[in-house]
């Protein structure tokens, strides 16, 4: 059987959210199933000898593969949501995204401390988003054993304002 190529199913959308825009889009890759599972494979795999505890990811696309991840690697899974979205208490932040602001919330009891989590998103561009789930992860009290991400967009830097964590990529742009 021929190699899937990912990047193959990732269709451009050009001016979305916003003008200037160009919005990477993974709903071709969802619709195709052997793309979709080697995607989940590939994302688990970089990191199944860190002695993951839990997967962490922030909705919504981060919740289609973090939660197939979490399936994969056999422990659990954890949201990271909007504000206002999860029914107990809550850590929270707000952070700047490319076009615009947002807040995210975390349950205060989540994670067990020293638990090893690995943080799923499909797309790094900024890094925002990520800095704050990671934030959320280390005030409940766990430890960032990595972040994968299928899509990395190089040349907004987000990789830069993540150094400190082991951050690995599928896709890159």
């Amino acid at each position: 059987m021929p190699a899937v190529n990912l990047k193959d199913y990732i269709r451009d959308i050009p001016d979305f959210p916003k003008p200037g825009i160009l919005f990477r889009d993974i709903t071709p890759l969802l619709e195709d199933a052997k793309a979709f599972n080697k995607a989940i494979e590939l994302l688990a795999n970089q990191f199944k000898d860190a002695n993951i505890d839990s997967i962490a990811a922030v909705e919504a696309r981060g919740f289609i593969f973090g939660s197939a991840v979490a399936m994969h690697m056999g422990v659990s899974f954890v949201p990271i949501r909007k504000a206002g979205k999860l029914p107990y208490k809550t850590n929270k932040i707000s952070y700047d995204l490319e076009y615009g602001q947002d807040t995210l919330e975390v349950h205060q009891d989540a994670f067990v401390n020293n638990k090893n989590v690995l943080i799923i998103d499909d797309l790094l561009a900024t890094g925002g988003t990520l800095c704050a789930a990671c934030e959320l992860v280390e005030k409940s009290g766990a430890t960032i054993a990595g972040i994968s991400c299928l899509i990395e967009l190089e040349e907004l830097g987000g990789r830069a304002k993540l150094a400190n964590y082991d951050l690995r990529s599928i896709i890159k742009y």
